[in-house]
């Protein structure tokens, strides 16, 4: 129990102070702090339901779009706000700087499988943050199409 809520409270904060360092409007530091904390969890979730990292990261980054979508249209903010501090906990710092480390060492084969794992990682992030806004927007101009005029 005390070790799910360190993983709320650390991503929670970690969220919500890189949209206090990047100037989120501070009326959505709290949001922004949510944001992170939901998409980390789902990847906790998933990672302890033994699903692979990546489909995890991608399932936790939708899941960070599509509340960061939400939270956009309620506090009239841009969705940029809630989508790059929401993403911060999954983003692959640590196995980054380990892959550097391992060039220090000169350790090049370790380092290697960690510079494709940060990359596969980081891509999946990407793809997620398109993949959702895509869907976003063709679910948008149906919606559009479908009023009367």
């Amino acid at each position: 129990m005390m070790w799910w809520l360190g993983q709320l409270a650390t991503s929670f904060i970690a969220s919500a102070m890189f949209g206090f360092i990047f100037n989120a409007p501070q009326r959505t530091l709290v949001q922004c702090g949510a944001v992170g904390m939901a998409g980390w969890m789902m990847y906790v979730c998933c990672t302890k339901l033994q699903v692979h990292a990546i489909p995890s990261t991608l399932i936790a980054v939708v899941v960070v779009t599509v509340i960061s979508q939400f939270f956009a249209r309620w506090y009239k903010t841009p969705v940029t706000v809630f989508n790059v501090s929401g993403i911060i906990p999954l983003v692959p710092g640590g196995i980054a700087y380990d892959a550097m480390r391992k060039v220090v060492e000169n350790d090049y084969n370790a380092a290697v499988e960690l510079v494709v794992r940060a990359f596969m990682f980081s891509g999946t992030i990407a793809l997620g943050l398109v993949l959702s806004e895509v869907v976003n927007q063709v679910l948008r101009k149906s919606a559009a199409a479908k009023q009367p005029q």
